[in-house]
């Protein structure tokens, strides 16, 4: 099931986000940032590169690699490491959310779970702690994969 594509007030305005750090904003940071809070999914940097180069020709790889680092750096984006070799991005969410990741197609689906969220809290404190903050990754396949 793919995610709908996401719409303006879902979407994270990096550019504001990063004239709020301060930071100086060129045409091709401009359509770096663009592209990734247009993103519905979790770009990699050659991905992003590709998406990129349609809007402006003249951005070379490593721009794209030190802009996300960049953003990445000031807590713009986030850096994902989806067991696939390769860091994937997306705008830091607003709102906490978890993934899960389909190891067949690579597929990363987005999702809350106010169940998840409160086990965890309570495996905490039983544990001595309180928690605060967490990453959920689940590595799933299809359930029909069984029956190949």
């Amino acid at each position: 099931m793919a995610r709908p594509e996401k719409t303006s007030t879902e979407r994270r305005d990096i550019e504001a986000l990063c004239a709020a750090k301060g930071m100086r904003m060129t045409e091709q940071r401009r359509v770096i940032a663009r592209v990734l809070a247009g993103s519905d999914d979790h770009p990699d940097v050659e991905e992003l590169y590709r998406r990129c180069i349609k809007v402006d020709d003249r951005i070379s790889i490593s721009t794209v690699y030190r802009t996300v680092r960049l953003f990445e750096d000031s807590g713009i984006i986030e850096r994902h490491d989806f067991r696939e070799g390769r860091a994937r991005y997306e705008t830091s969410p607003e709102a906490h959310h978890d993934h899960l990741i389909n190891l067949r197609t690579g597929e990363v689906i987005e999702f809350q779970s106010e169940e998840i969220e409160r086990l965890q809290a309570e495996v905490a404190r039983r544990l001595g702690y309180r928690l605060v903050d967490h990453r959920l990754e689940l590595y799933c396949v299809p359930l029909d994969d069984d029956k190949k």
